[in-house]
């Protein structure tokens, strides 16, 4: 027994709210009701401005008042249908009775038995999962992850030319910058976004079986396909002319695989942002009343970037999983995705709550370039590479005879130590160009990053 009033079972309605809750005026049950009165009334304005199926012509003022069950909806209208579905047992008959109802209070009860007239529901329910698909894309999930790739730009130019000791496979390597390492993900997410901003939302309106059949039986004469594609591009979306009775969601699993994707960049992100916080790179900035271990006063911990991984994993998960159910239908049609698409909602909350504690985490951090510049001292071997490359270029120029320096160079550096002090004098004893030396001696770590600062103006705007 509890004392409980009832609570919401997941997070996302609960501790995280706040962070993510405008993603229900668009993919919750009520957001998706809205979007299918829409439909529902755009097909009824569609039929009668074409005067089609008997149908005559509605004034401006009644078209107005038409849409004022669309553009006024809210939660009178929430707790409407759910007495509707109660009863119908079937969320879209329960849409179309909804509609009917605020024919008769207007005056236009002729026009009842147009109200989803030749429709089967998936008619309404695949136009209506684009509207909200698509505005939740648009409106909050792409503002949100374009905010992260500027708050990477912003830091990534300004620290474009501070040295780095490169890690690969944990161990030093050749330097780089720190700028020029996060606009990899810059480049690397811009493409992306790119990606899914190309994605196609498609939409079906063709009757039970994808055929027209009750159409034509209706009116024989009249262009159906041509109607339902102005129909469906009124709406802002894709015709898609062949399908059964449901549209095939090959779109939705293109969107989702490319979110997802998105999504696994950003993973990659925040475990480099974690390493480099861990490794003394990044400080982080103490906030005010904050509190980082419960029993460990000193501590600050990563907790954005690690609260962005978990709710990426779990995004990617979901966004899978929609990708690979929803491509499959038995026959002609089959429940499945009515089950599977009211989960969509879910796996974009997780994907916004990321994306919000990545922005978050990012103004919490700073570089410590005193840290970048210890490190980079420690590890004059790296600058191996750039000395036998030269030995290399000035055998083949016939200034050195000599034999494999890879081999030189890894024995004197591979698994030791090695002073700036030491490489000089062994620079100085190489047969090579007195040029040659002179590159060579001048060579730090902390110089030796290549073109870095300038790959990082690729960025640029």
């Amino acid at each position: 027994m509890t004392t409980l009033s009832p609570q919401p079972l997941s997070p996302l309605d609960g501790r995280y709210r706040s962070q993510v809750g405008e993603l229900g005026s668009h993919l919750s049950e009520a957001g998706l009701n809205r979007a299918r009165v829409h439909v529902e009334v755009e097909w009824l304005i569609h039929l009668t401005d074409h005067e089609l199926l008997g149908a005559r012509r509605l004034s401006d003022d009644e078209k107005q008042a038409l849409r004022a069950l669309v553009d006024n909806f809210g939660d009178d209208d929430v707790a409407a249908l759910a007495a509707r579905e109660a009863v119908t047992r079937h969320d879209v008959k329960a849409v179309e009775y909804h509609v009917r109802d605020h024919l008769a209070a207007i005056g236009l009860g002729e026009l009842a038995e147009l109200t989803h007239v030749a429709c089967t529901s998936e008619d309404i329910n695949n136009l209506a999962y684009a509207i909200t698909i698509r505005d939740a894309v648009a409106g909050e999930w792409m503002p949100r992850a374009r905010s992260v790739v500027e708050a990477l730009r912003e830091r990534a130019l300004t620290w474009r030319a501070v040295p780095m000791l490169s890690r690969t496979h944990g161990q030093p390597a050749t330097p780089t910058t720190m700028g020029k390492e996060l606009a990899v993900f810059v480049h690397r997410l811009e493409r992306l976004l790119a990606s899914v901003d190309e994605v196609e939302y498609l939409g079906k309106f063709s009757g039970a079986t994808g055929t027209f059949a009750a159409h034509v039986a209706a009116d024989p004469d009249h262009d159906w396909p041509a109607s339902s594609k102005q129909f469906v591009e009124h709406l802002g979306l894709t015709w898609n002319p062949l399908t059964t009775q449901i549209e095939s969601h090959d779109w939705q699993a293109q969107l989702y695989q490319r979110i997802a994707h998105v999504g696994r960049v950003l993973h990659n992100l925040c475990t480099d942002v974690w390493t480099y916080i861990s490794m003394g790179y990044f400080r982080q900035i103490p906030q005010e009343g904050a509190t980082g271990s419960s029993t460990m006063p000193h501590k600050i911990n990563p907790i954005r970037f690690e609260n962005a991984e978990a709710n990426l994993e779990l995004s990617a998960a979901l966004l899978d999983s929609l990708a690979a159910t929803l491509v499959t239908s038995r026959l002609q049609r089959d429940l499945t995705d009515s089950s599977a698409q009211r989960n969509i909602g879910v796996a974009l909350g997780h994907a916004l709550l990321a994306l919000d504690n990545i922005v978050k985490g990012l103004g919490e951090i700073a570089l410590d370039e005193e840290a970048l510049a210890r490190d980079l001292d420690g590890n004059w071997e790296v600058l191996g590479e750039a000395i036998q490359t030269v030995i290399r270029a000035e055998v083949t120029a016939g200034r050195s005879s000599i034999s494999d320096p890879y081999a030189l160079l890894k024995e004197l550096t591979r698994g030791h130590r090695v002073s700036g002090d030491a490489l000089r004098a062994f620079v100085d004893e190489l047969d090579v160009s007195d040029d040659a030396k002179a590159r060579l001696r001048a060579l730090t770590p902390a110089n030796y990053a290549g073109l870095a600062d300038q790959l990082t103006g690729f960025i640029e705007r």
